[in-house]
């Protein structure tokens, strides 16, 4: 049943009752307002925590002086709903909307920052608005830009859900338009035009033809991929087309950057038109920092790289790596019957709370 999503939160509860309760406050999207409030009220009654917020973003800082600090980052929204909002415990499954994506994980940073008073490393706690939408409206994105002294640290750990195990870093995402033009022409006199779609199978050619690379980084093989997830053309069924457009989707491991990644698609494709239409770089894993290195000696388990693009590249692009952890099969999230395993809950607390006591 849904509750009042501003209503007073207890960050001392359980950790899988605080998911529930997470899960039945509202917070679409674009109306994380009254879950900020709470977040805000709950954190600014905790002594020895710093608070700050921009807009419906909160952060929360230890201050103790310690030689390192990391960051322990989830979004505070959801998708749109689709009749599955209100928590159900069924068995050692909680359902509800964003029970995987990510209200466990946000249950699991909140009782932390509530519960450890002093820990061996510096935590800045970040909880965000607007994940789920447009880039340019995301509370991470956000932050970075306006206070990126506040996420300023030496390892930050996302929340996402990741099976409970650590997915470091990201791969980059860019997308162009690879364009072929021709001549028009009256099919019926097909030899006087240039048929812009036939042209475009050199460039599918050479897509076929195309061998990803394999990179290892930080002892992890990343999988590129060069694929055309698109294609426009054609006027009418009497044209010869003098256009064809191949959209082309390239994913790209975190030791090239966003440059470096754009010029190399511009080179398979030279000869052609190439548009950018998007772009954001990797993210590396830094998995030898001394941080990383002991969070992933604690999780006894052993690190994958990850294929997709997620905000962990925001903090790749302050300088300071950055992995995925957090309860749930990402695979879930979104859809209607999502869920998350009550003992991910329970094991991400453990393993992050013994991380941060030494």
């Amino acid at each position: 049943m849904a509750r009042d999503a501003g209503a007073d939160l207890d960050l001392n509860s359980d950790v899988v009752s605080l998911t529930a309760d997470l899960v039945d406050r509202p917070s679409v999207s674009g109306t994380e307002g009254p879950l900020a409030d709470a977040v805000e009220r709950a954190l600014l009654a905790c002594p020895h925590l710093t608070v700050d917020r921009d807009g419906d973003s909160v952060v929360a800082r230890t201050t103790a002086g310690r030689g390192e600090r990391v960051v322990i980052a989830g979004h505070l929204d959801t998708v749109p709903e689709a009749g599955n909002l209100a928590a159900r415990l069924d068995g050692d499954r909680l359902y509800g909307l964003g029970a995987c994506d990510m209200k466990g994980g946000l249950a699991v940073g909140l009782t932390l920052a509530a519960t450890l008073p002093d820990p061996v490393r510096d935590v800045t706690y970040v909880f965000y608005d607007n994940e789920e939408v447009a880039a340019e409206l995301n509370g991470l994105g956000r932050l970075s830009r306006a206070h990126p002294d506040w996420l300023t640290a030496d390892f930050a750990v996302l929340m996402e859900p990741s099976n409970a195990g650590v997915e470091a870093g990201c791969q980059g995402t860019l997308r162009v338009e690879v364009t072929t033009r021709g001549v028009r022409a009256h099919s019926a006199r097909a030899w006087k035009g240039e048929n812009a779609i036939h042209a475009a199978g050199e460039i599918l050619a050479r897509l076929s033809a195309y061998e990803p690379r394999r990179p290892l980084i930080d002892g992890l093989e990343y999988h590129e991929g060069l694929s055309a997830v698109g294609v426009r053309g054609g006027v009418a069924g009497n044209v010869i087309p003098d256009e064809c457009v191949v959209t082309v989707n390239y994913r790209f491991a975190p030791d090239r950057s966003a440059d470096e990644a754009l010029a190399h698609v511009r080179a398979v494709f030279a000869g052609w038109e190439v548009e950018c239409k998007d772009l954001a770089p990797g993210a590396l894993p830094g998995l030898s920092r001394p941080a990383a290195a002991a969070f992933l000696a604690v999780t006894g388990k052993p690190p994958a790289p990850k294929f997709g693009w997620t905000d962990v590249a925001r903090f790749s692009e302050l300088g300071v790596p950055a992995v995925n952890y957090g309860p749930g099969d990402p695979s879930l999230a979104h859809t209607r019957d999502e869920f998350v395993p009550v003992e991910e809950i329970r094991e991400c607390e453990n393993t992050l709370r013994a991380w941060l006591t030494g």
